[in-house]
């Protein structure tokens, strides 16, 4: 069943990146064997991607189809990288409001893009970016072609009614078979199809071939062969995920990006290129009762079948069609619903970074945009972390605590951190502690809720402990826990605070401070 709704999607998503229409099927065949073998998940099911459509179309405007397998071949080694790294748990840090974003913008761009096939535009020239397509697409509107956009309308009424009504067989396969039956009795007139376009597919399966590769083209391939390699880690990770959830498994993320990097590194070899997990294939394959990695390769042996078989009939397809498959696909990827509520839900800050992202990805680059969008939300969680955390005076009303602050001239201060003291925080722990009265005889500083704590922090305390000495006081740290206090030991801290300074416990530190005192009083005036 998985390989009947990979048929139409990876020929689709191929036309759509510049590609040829049985590239996307070798794609398909290549990623899902080695995905399969290689991989981390049991039911993941690789291929071309709508995801991929904004970054590859772009590179084979730019490099050519053999320039797209260059950096497709590059990217498959940056996944292994990433896997042997084990840097696959890194990767899922990349904060949801970012992911949406980028999602909803690629969504955006497949479904402007698909506007010239869908409606049988004839647009003149233009640049690479999305605003000069869409003006482009936009002044071409009055070229419309009736009869193209009458299948494509058709197709998309299948492809909406037969997701909620069809449940034996996918709705693209329907739409496509129907749309290319309605072509082929009434041969409408100027209604684009794989044959005309592309001389339709051909009969035989790809052979084993290295592209010839320079320095010069490595070097500049380099940019947009991260940009492949990032955005297959997060689709394929996301797609793990979901296969997660709904199989109740448990993926291997570094093995996972392993498994990608491998068919990313096969596929441009065999005629294809870059490919990924594919959420919606991987679906379909868990609730078509997959449980191994043997549905990857049926899924296979099904493609290649098709292509030996019955290649000649995808000829009459019409482009339309599969137009009409990617404004589906752009409205799945997009999730408007969830989008509107996190929009209505989310803090101002994620929704923020929602659109920060999302205007980036439509209109500047995929890249810059999660580039973007990841150091806004650090730097605004970073904001966030630092307003938790509390430097407060000590309030209590234990008997000794009250001993020791009734009278101002004792001059005894009791300080709490609750909270990572990091570059974020240490700020507020100076201007804090910049209000004390001086002279201040003793600084009591609680840190027992303090878990972590980085050189920013270390210095600030650092300083702090050389002030209160310069005017006479002596600092008691106490509560620390044991890795804060390894840290400090590291950074000399302990030792100019002094070991006896360094207390497990507050009673222990009031008690200390009372003896100091009592002793310190007991001593007989200088001169006497």
């Amino acid at each position: 069943m998985v390989g009947v709704v990979a048929l139409p999607l990876a020929m689709a998503f191929a036309i759509a990146s510049g590609a040829r229409p049985e590239q996307g099927l070798y794609t398909a065949i290549v990623a899902a064997i080695l995905t399969s073998l290689f991989g981390g998940t049991r039911v993941q099911i690789s291929g071309p991607t709508g995801a991929f459509i904004a970054v590859l179309s772009i590179i084979t405007a730019q490099h050519g189809i053999a320039g797209l397998q260059i950096a497709t071949l590059m990217a498959g080694m940056i996944l292994v990288a990433f896997g042997v790294a084990r840097l696959g748990a890194v990767i899922k840090y990349i904060p949801n409001p970012v992911i949406v974003g980028f999602t909803a913008g690629i969504a955006v761009i497949i479904f402007v893009g698909q506007w010239k096939d869908f409606f049988g535009l004839s647009p003149g020239p233009s640049g690479l970016h999305f605003h000069e397509k869409l003006w482009s697409l936009i002044a071409a509107l009055p070229s419309i072609n009736l009869a193209t956009t009458g299948l494509a309308l058709l197709a998309l009424g299948i492809l909406t009614f037969g997701a909620r009504y069809l449940r034996r067989i996918p709705a693209p396969l329907v739409a496509l078979v129907i749309a290319t039956v309605v072509q082929t009795l009434c041969q409408f007139k100027g209604v684009a199809t794989i044959g005309s376009a592309f001389g339709g597919i051909p009969r035989t399966l790809p052979s084993f071939s290295f592209p010839s590769v320079t320095m010069a083209q490595v070097f500049s391939l380099v940019g947009p062969a991260f940009t492949i390699a990032l955005l297959g880690a997060i689709e394929s990770l996301l797609s793990a995920v979901v296969a997660d959830g709904m199989a109740g498994t448990r993926h291997d993320s570094n093995q996972e990006l392993i498994g990608q990097g491998i068919a990313n590194i096969a596929a441009p070899l065999f005629g294809g290129f870059a490919a990924t997990g594919a959420i919606a294939r991987t679906a379909t394959n868990i609730r078509n009762g997959a449980t191994s990695p043997l549905a990857g390769l049926v899924h296979s042996g099904f493609l290649i079948l098709v292509i030996l078989l019955l290649a000649p009939l995808a000829a009459a397809i019409p482009l339309c069609c599969l137009s009409a498959v990617l404004f589906v696909v752009a409205w799945n990827m997009s999730e408007l619903p969830h989008v509107i509520r996190l929009v209505r839900t989310a803090p101002k800050t994620d929704v923020a970074v929602l659109l920060l992202t999302f205007f980036l990805t439509v209109f500047v680059d995929l890249v810059v945009a999660v580039n973007v969008g990841v150091i806004v939300a650090a730097l605004l969680f970073m904001r966030r972390m630092a307003d938790a955390v509390n430097v407060e005076q000590q309030v209590d009303t234990t008997a000794t605590i009250v001993d020791l602050l009734a009278k101002p001239d004792r001059g005894v201060v009791i300080y709490s951190i609750e909270g990572p003291l990091f570059f974020g925080a240490a700020e507020k722990l100076e201007r804090t502690l910049a209000h004390i009265q001086r002279p201040a005889t003793t600084l009591i500083l609680r840190m027992g809720n303090v878990p972590f704590i980085d050189a920013t922090g270390i210095n600030a305390l650092e300083e702090m402990v050389k002030d209160f000495k310069r005017h006479g006081a002596s600092v008691l740290l106490v509560e620390l826990r044991p890795n804060v206090r390894y840290k400090l030991e590291r950074a000399g801290v302990i030792a100019q605070v002094g070991e006896e300074h360094i207390i497990d416990t507050l009673d222990h530190a009031l008690h200390l401070t009372k003896q100091s005192r009592k002793a310190a009083a007991a001593k007989p005036p200088v001169g006497v």
